[in-house]
């Protein structure tokens, strides 16, 4: 397999927006897809090759594919049902970087392998900032060849790659077994938040003490600050957290693995969604808590 110059990358969302621009600063040749015509419109205008509704036009110059969409369904979707795979030249390598289960992207490598096309399983974390600075986290498994295939793609987009190994579900599962603590930390950050509300300590000024003191993580720095802005716009949704709280849970059942901090945090997740916050902000999950007044939020006090 020759190195890759040009990456069609399908879902152009928070992390996949981030990866394309920074495929185009690695003067990769990016073409871009989704449904929304404002995201198509933005990575145009920042250098992309095309862009368009319908990658399958497009197959015959990808040397690489790069997917970056919510859930097995839409991955499916893109690869399979739009002809996609059809379309694309042998032994194009398909880095799949959806949060799935190990053996949705083991389903997904046989199906590739079906139209002569070789699969790099390979979640991504990092947060929407890291993904415009090519600064993501990648854990990925698959064959070194095609690791090695895609190496302008990865170079571009990651600060850190990780190789979990040759056999495809073991990138899948270490997103799963991250996705417990990012899960768990937000569900954690919302209580204390909620807690804090409720005693009327102001909320920034928690936040403040929190980010500077030793009870801090990634997740409450970065979420939490949605709830003191009372700004609920969905970077990630409260419902992504159900898929993948569920996804955590699965795992564990299959391996006979208890799992109380995690099966907790999935029940607030499916409260908020339940109460309706399903689309907005994973910050939301502090919603489910009555008796307090959040920022930006119509009074629930009971």
């Amino acid at each position: 397999m020759s190195e890759v110059q040009s990456v069609g990358v399908i879902g152009l969302g928070s992390m996949g927006m981030g990866a394309a621009k920074s495929c185009v600063r690695a003067g990769l040749d990016v073409y871009g897809f989704d449904l929304n015509s404002q995201a198509l419109e933005e990575l145009g205008s920042f250098g992309a090759k095309a862009v368009s509704t319908n990658a399958v036009e497009f197959a015959d110059k990808l040397d690489s594919v790069l997917v970056l969409v919510v859930n097995v369904a839409q991955v499916n979707t893109v690869l399979f049902k739009t002809g996609l795979a059809t379309a694309l030249k042998p032994n194009t390598p398909v880095m799949v970087s959806a949060t799935i289960s190990a053996e949705d992207a083991k389903q997904i490598e046989a199906k590739l392998a079906e139209h002569n096309l070789v699969m790099l399983d390979a979640p991504v974390s990092g947060g929407a900032a890291k993904a415009e600075l090519g600064e993501m986290t990648i854990m990925a498994s698959g064959a070194q060849s095609t690791f090695d295939a895609l190496e302008p793609v990865l170079n571009a987009t990651a600060a850190k790659v990780y190789n979990i190994g040759e056999a495809i579900g073991l990138g899948a599962t270490v997103k799963i077994i991250h996705q417990l603590l990012a899960g768990v930390h937000i569900a954690a950050g919302a209580e204390a938040m909620a807690l804090a509300a409720r005693a009327n300590i102001p909320l920034d000024l928690m936040y403040d003490v929190v980010t500077n003191a030793a009870g801090n993580s990634w997740m409450f720095e970065n979420r939490m600050k949605h709830v003191v802005d009372g700004d609920y716009s969905p970077k990630s949704m409260v419902d992504i957290f159900v898929k993948d709280l569920n996804l955590v849970s699965d795992t564990a059942k299959d391996l006979k693995f208890p799992l109380p901090l995690s099966s907790t945090a999935l029940n607030m997740f499916l409260s908020a969604s339940n109460a309706g916050f399903g689309q907005e902000d994973d910050s939301a999950v502090i919603k489910i808590f009555d008796g307090i007044e959040l920022p930006g939020v119509e009074n629930k006090q009971k």
